[in-house]
């Protein structure tokens, strides 16, 4: 699974501070105080994320999560795509921002979500090898494992991660319409460098009856290769709303030692 799943503001963040907590003895006690790291990101995230749950109450927690992924942001206030300041100065990627700057306006009618149940997770838990017992501690009541899959790569989570791609590879994805009752969405995909990427259907169709449509993803890498880690995304796209998710592959020929 991609980590980050987002990003929000988090350098030099003028907020409130514990005036019992002094920075040191010159300074005193204070009030406010400038703050940089992901710590400061989390409360941006956490208010959008609460507004977004008074507009939508009936939203899921991975309703909420996936809208405010797919809006987001790619590109700096100028349309430049986005740096990465730490070290070494280089250009972002998904390892870096996930999928990318919180929009909150924009996430706020995100068209398609990618939502979950409380039964997906339980077969993603199964999928990992948990056992009966471990999973019920978690939810607190008896989940059997059934037929739980092997991959853990349909997880319906808005992004798509494959550490392993060999010859071709299929994953699927639902996405539930909370736009316009009658909808139709195409399909734009920027693969990445080195893999064919094609999406089936590539046309979704919303009316009164379907408002949720399940599509795949075919992977297939141009070359045999132990190659890195390359990006690319997939983006829903009506004429008003742009569901974009990011697309993250490496290709493989055999295990790295690491991962053996």
């Amino acid at each position: 699974l991609l980590q980050p799943d987002i990003t929000a503001p988090g350098v030099n963040i003028l907020a409130s501070w514990s005036p019992s907590v002094a920075l040191s003895s010159a300074m005193g006690s204070v009030n406010f105080k400038i703050d940089s790291g992901t710590s400061m990101s989390c409360p941006h995230i956490s208010g959008v994320a609460a507004l977004l749950k008074s507009m939508h109450p009936n939203w899921s927690p991975a309703a909420v999560k996936s809208a405010m992924v797919t809006t987001a942001n790619v590109r700096d206030e100028y349309g430049f795509e986005m740096v990465s300041e730490a070290a070494p100065y280089k250009q972002a990627n998904p390892f870096d921002y996930g999928g990318g700057h919180v929009d909150p306006n924009r996430a706020a009618h995100p068209g398609l979500v990618y939502d979950m149940r409380p039964s997906d997770y339980v077969r993603f838990l199964c999928s990992m090898g948990y056992n009966n017992s471990a999973i019920a501690s978690m939810v607190q009541q008896h989940t059997p494992c059934q037929h739980s899959p092997k991959s853990q790569l349909n997880l319906n989570v808005p992004s798509i991660t494959i550490p392993e791609l060999r010859g071709k590879l299929s994953v699927s994805r639902t996405v539930t319409n909370v736009g316009p009752v009658t909808s139709k969405y195409r399909a734009r995909v920027e693969a990445p460098p080195g893999v064919n990427v094609t999406v089936n259907p590539s046309l979704l169709t919303f009316n009164s009856t379907v408002n949720r449509l399940t599509f795949k993803v075919a992977f297939q890498a141009k070359l045999k290769v132990q190659g890195r880690y390359t990006f690319g995304s997939l983006t829903w796209e009506d004429g008003t709303h742009t569901v974009r998710i990011p697309l993250v592959v490496r290709t493989m020929i055999n295990r790295f030692y690491v991962n053996a």
